[in-house]
């Protein structure tokens, strides 16, 4: 429950607690027992608030455009990452929460932007911000990562970022699937696993149809990861998987 939530309850209680003060006592004691608790609780959240909103946040860059040349990156007017190319993610900055306008010129430019968006970065939070889709139909898509693993295991998920892929099952070789119809701009969630090294590909949803060999992935203990598709299916750069950290 909010602050704002608990401050309501408690100036109610504090009304009843007022109503009763002099018909009956054990009410109006009762009700002013209720008022304090309510109001302790608004004051924990608001500290709980305080806490979060000065927790740092962690944004990194993707470039998953497969026709768009070698990008430089501003975050509201300072160039942050220069000479970024396709498949290419940048380390994790460390950014207080806020609004923020990222700009992403050609590299070695800074006249004519291929993105230019506003983007709000929650306190705490871990991001990865993808450059996806085509030149002619640029977007910047935010996607929450979750690096936290329990000890000793793996996660991982899947992201779709090849802008002439159909929707897709991510499976296990030969098996099972993993990550059911996840369609272009699309992220699963994440799976929890076991440490190990995996032979995966991508079906066309629905079907047993492969597009796509992902061969070899070592998910290794106490780390999590996302697999991204990017490239194109029907084109070149062809459709590929690459791994990521985080």
């Amino acid at each position: 429950m909010s602050q704002h939530k608990y401050l309501n309850k408690a100036a109610m209680y504090d009304l009843l607690s007022g109503y009763y003060k002099y018909s009956d006592p054990s009410m109006h004691i009762h009700y002013y027992q209720k008022h304090l608790k309510y109001m302790r609780m608004a004051l924990e959240a608001q500290r709980a608030d305080i806490t979060t909103s000065a927790q740092p946040s962690y944004v990194r860059i993707l470039h998953a455009v497969p026709d768009a040349p070698n990008v430089d990156v501003y975050v509201n007017g300072n160039r942050v990452l220069r000479d970024v190319a396709f498949k290419d993610v940048s380390d994790y900055l460390t950014l207080p929460a806020g609004k923020y306008h990222i700009d992403i010129y050609p590299a070695g430019t800074s006249v004519t932007t291929v993105i230019s968006k506003k983007v709000k970065i929650d306190p705490g939070k871990v991001y990865t911000l993808a450059a996806t889709g085509t030149v002619k139909k640029l977007q910047l898509l935010p996607f929450i990562d979750d690096p936290t693993v329990p000890s000793g295991e793996t996660k991982v998920k899947f992201i779709h970022l090849s802008p002439d892929a159909p929707a897709v099952d991510i499976a296990v070789k030969g098996g099972d699937v993993i990550f059911p119809r996840v369609s272009f701009k699309e992220a699963s969630d994440y799976l929890g696993l076991t440490p190990m090294t995996v032979n995966l590909e991508a079906r066309v949803a629905g079907s047993k149809n492969s597009v796509l060999s992902v061969p070899n992935v070592k998910l290794s203990p106490n780390q999590a990861y996302t697999i991204v598709a990017v490239g194109l299916a029907n084109g070149s750069p062809e459709l590929e998987a690459i791994l990521l950290m985080g």
